[in-house]
């Protein structure tokens, strides 16, 4: 979704010299560069390739405006590769584009809508999250509908999509063609319980009718948490079901997931965790025509999994599954947060090497990633890490590459998140 200069500034301009009683105005900023050295990043180094670094940068500015019962919020942003463009070029690759832009009423003190560009965040994002690690983030045009009441949450979703505003039906294959979901929540003194719903709708052509048709993925499931003195964890369960939408067909789909974390506080400033995540898969020797891959949907998948993003951040969709066995130590001490995260993978499904068709061993590869923060103000952060992956030979065979190639990620970012203008008006 992208806006021009003029208009950028007019809607600033327009909001930030607007007065009325009761009215408040936040206005923040932004700005993220990214440095990555990838080497075997997403996927094994092939032996005539060669390791590359870049840069990227988010550069975002949020309004937020709020009077009684009405609130809004308009984001833009811009999300760009360092060199992308000359360095006279007229125009930008991307420009500006519209991260968010709803508005939202509050009935009474428990029901209250939300109408918009809006970004949709549950529990810990397994199913639905910002992706706020990707730069340009993630957000969906939707119609949301909210009852609060003391320690109980009703959410209802809608969303519907096309490409732009036909006269007739046309193919539309760049998101989900609709989408409803439902997502109820109850909390306790140290516990916290979830239900999901969600139906998402995927445009097809059927080709022996001569129509478009849309096939409907159901995923249902509960997330809980807790969290105790020393003893803290969380457990998720998830079904697919329904169909899955083909290029001119669709195909039924029966697929799960389960998840849990257990951590214990040694100290205030040092926890560890230890977790494990199996995402259902499909043998390659299974002939039936039937989905039996779990998809995390619209999740902040580079949280999970390991942060070279082997698994299911734009790869691994109908594949053979996944089982990870992580741990993960944390000391948040001071203005540093460091963490060390080791993963064990292994397919969820049988594994065959594509040439000799011999059955492979379920353990596919070892990553270790060490994280580090430090927060130099309340506004400005430098985090990095690095990583590494130890492949097996059945990695390679999922995956191609060499897993003698070192493949390793590093990356360094900065951070910069002031708050530039506040405006209150009580009278």
């Amino acid at each position: 979704m992208k806006l021009n200069n003029k208009l950028f500034v007019a809607v600033a301009l327009a909001i930030t010299t607007a007065s009325s009683y009761g009215q408040e105005l936040d206005v923040n900023l932004q700005i993220r560069p990214r440095f990555e050295y990838r080497n075997g990043y997403k996927e094994l180094m092939k032996d005539d390739l060669y390791p590359t670094s870049l840069v990227s940068q988010r550069s975002r500015m949020n309004f937020f405006y709020k009077q009684d019962k009405l609130k809004a919020n308009v984001s833009f942003q811009n999300v760009r590769i360092w060199g992308d463009v000359a360095t006279t070029s007229p125009s930008d690759k991307n420009g500006i584009a519209l991260f968010e832009s709803w508005l939202s009423y509050d009935f009474n003190e428990s029901w209250s809508t939300k109408i918009g560009r809006q970004v949709l965040s549950y529990d810990n994002q397994r199913i639905l999250g910002g992706i706020d690690w990707a730069q340009q983030g993630q957000s969906h045009d939707a119609l949301l509908v909210s009852n609060k009441k003391n320690s109980y949450q009703f959410d209802l979703g809608a969303a519907l999509n096309n490409n732009n505003e036909a006269l007739y039906e046309v193919a539309y294959s760049t998101n989900y063609k609709n989408m409803q979901f439902a997502w109820l929540n109850k909390k306790f003194t140290n516990t916290s319980i979830s239900l999901l719903a969600m139906n998402t709708g995927y445009q097809y052509e059927n080709l022996v009718e001569n129509k478009f048709q849309v096939a409907y993925l159901q995923t249902v499931g509960a997330y809980g948490k807790w969290s105790g003195t020393k003893f803290f964890g969380d457990l998720g369960l998830y079904l697919q079901t329904g169909e899955v939408a083909l290029p001119n067909d669709k195909e039924a789909i029966s697929a799960y997931y389960g998840g849990f974390n257990l951590g214990y506080k040694f100290t205030e400033a040092f926890k560890a965790e230890v977790g494990f995540e199996y995402l259902s898969g499909k043998d390659q020797d299974d002939s039936d025509s039937k989905f039996k891959s779990f998809t995390p949907l619209f999740g902040t998948n580079h949280g999970f999994n390991g942060f070279m993003d082997y698994f299911y951040v734009g790869n691994h969709k109908n594949s053979v599954g996944l089982q990870d066995v992580y741990a993960k130590f944390t000391l948040d001490k001071d203005k540093w947060q460091v963490a060390l995260t080791p993963h064990l993978f292994y397919s969820a499904a049988s594994l065959y090497n594509t040439t000799t068709f011999e059955k492979q061993d379920s353990y596919l590869g070892t990553e270790i990633d060490l994280t580090a923060s430090y927060k130099i103000d309340k506004n400005f952060l430098i985090s990095g890490g690095v990583s590494k992956l130890f492949a097996s030979s059945s990695m390679e065979a999922l995956k191609g590459g060499d897993k003698s190639n070192g493949n390793n990620w590093a990356w360094v970012m900065v951070s910069f998140n002031p708050q530039l203008f506040t405006y209150k008006n009580k009278d």
